[in-house]
């Protein structure tokens, strides 16, 4: 411990919002010898743990065995009236997510954390007001509130559902209509497809997951084509209306939209972005300034323009990632409490998309290298995986190098296939680290693996 505690003050540290941020910005602190609140009005773990990373990838390895069982009858295994119970499935990946909810607070508990289940707002620089009436005040305080999906500004918008609602369906949509061509869209759009569901993915745009690499955008566009998925591009919500029955007495929603026909589903599924948590803060009664897409503004430190208040994760809008989060909080509690004043690197952030297949890269795509550098060498590995070959899925993965063109340094790493998340986290390293192509063409491949195509790409 490091951190002589203020004793003019309730505590050391509040902690508005405890997911993956604000937690480990809790514990650290604590460790530092800080007196540490943490107010949460929902469950402790915030998106990732309640209603995102986590559970989500949960449903994907559920999805994943739909294939599996498919594939299995070429490796020699009879799988007989094999069922799908969607029920016993999301009722398993909640009863986790409040396992691991459980462990979270219990890691607050065992810092000697105080935590509030409560809203918490501002009522000066120093002081909050609890939604119980109590009133605290806080040396430093840190808002971890996170961000929220947006919801389209059209007529019957309360007739879809988020992310948010996704993990607690009482059964399967038949149909469902997926607004967004971003991570989450494609995700749950592979999702439901695996499970049965006639997936319609529409987007105001023509293009999917910007940001990722062109060529992997491309592939993964005709694998979820041939996989049965539907996309209909330049396409914006004109409304959401409810119909008669169908054949099976249920309601269904008509869906309207731009340069489109209609759509008849049965269930709407936004996935068009995220907005930071900023209202009902009270960050006006304390000066806090926000950005332009209504994020609290900070410096490299996390500090916003109000000297004691601090701001970490979704609610910034920088990078909206778990791992950048917890770095945020972690760097916070270290230079505020820890005597180590620390700030995050947010280049070469490796990412993933949990698709099918997924897909994941790190550091510069084909283009943003071109436009930047103009010298650069790329290098592909457009393979069939053997387990696909075997299992007669004419699927192929795909994975790209781009190097710098006069010294061999990677800049990029991107690639789709079974298992590219993994095999992305140690390539990250290395790109990270500045090595070159050479690097990897010296490495021995281990064989056979997907992984050996990063050392023999030509």
């Amino acid at each position: 411990m490091s951190y002589t505690p203020d004793t003019a003050y309730d505590f050391d540290l509040f902690v508005i919002g405890a997911g993956s941020g604000g937690v480990r910005a809790s514990r650290v602190a604590a460790a530092h010898g800080a007196r540490v609140a943490v107010a949460e009005e929902h469950r402790v773990g915030g998106t990732c743990v309640i209603r995102g990373c986590v559970p989500k990838k949960m449903l994907v390895y559920g999805a994943h065995f739909a294939e599996d069982l498919e594939d299995a009858q070429q490796f020699g295994w009879t799988v007989e009236n094999a069922t799908f119970d969607w029920r016993k499935l999301r009722d398993t990946v909640l009863d986790d997510v409040t396992r691991i909810s459980g462990l979270y607070t219990e890691t607050l508990g065992n810092h000697d954390v105080t935590i509030f289940d409560e809203r918490a707002e501002l009522v000066d620089a120093h002081t909050l007001k609890l939604a119980s009436g109590r009133t605290v005040t806080a040396a430093t305080i840190l808002i971890a509130t996170g961000a929220r999906p947006r919801v389209p500004d059209c007529p019957g918008h309360e007739l879809g559902i988020t992310s948010n609602e996704a993990f607690h369906l009482d059964e399967l949509p038949r149909r469902i209509l997926i607004a967004g061509g971003g991570y989450i869209a494609n995700e749950f759009a592979g999702i439901f497809n695996e499970f049965g569901s006639k997936v319609t993915i529409i987007n105001r745009s023509d293009k999917l997951l910007r940001g990722y690499d062109e060529s992997l955008r491309d592939r993964l566009l005709q694998i979820s084509m041939m996989k049965g998925i539907d996309f209909r591009f330049n396409a914006e919500f004109r409304g959401i209306e409810k119909t008669q029955s169908d054949e099976n007495g249920k309601g269904c929603l008509r869906v309207s939209m731009t340069d489109h026909e209609p759509i008849e589903v049965d269930c709407v599924l936004f996935a068009t972005g995220r907005v930071p948590n900023v209202e009902g803060l009270g960050l006006e009664n304390a000066g806090v300034e926000l950005g332009d897409r209504g994020e609290i503004r900070v410096d490299r430190f996390s500090k916003t323009n109000v000297d004691n208040i601090y701001a970490v994760g979704d609610v910034t809008d920088r990078v909206q990632l778990t791992p950048v989060a917890i770095r945020e909080g972690q760097a916070f509690a270290d230079s505020v409490f820890g005597g180590k004043p620390t700030s995050v690197s947010y280049d070469c952030i490796p990412s993933a998309v949990f698709s099918h297949p997924p897909l994941a890269g790190v550091g510069m795509t084909e283009g943003e290298a071109r436009n930047k550098m103009g010298d650069v060498k790329i290098y592909l590995a457009d393979f069939r995986p053997m387990k696909n070959v075997l299992a007669g899925r004419n699927e192929r993965g795909l994975y790209k190098m781009i190097c710098e063109g006069n010294t061999g340094r990677i800049v990029g790493i991107h690639m789709i296939g079974p298992d590219a998340p993994e095999i992305m986290q140690a390539a990250a390293v290395a790109v990270k680290a500045g090595l070159t192509k050479d690097d990897f063409d010296a490495t021995v491949a281990i064989h056979p693996t997907m992984a050996e195509e990063l050392v023999l790409m030509k």
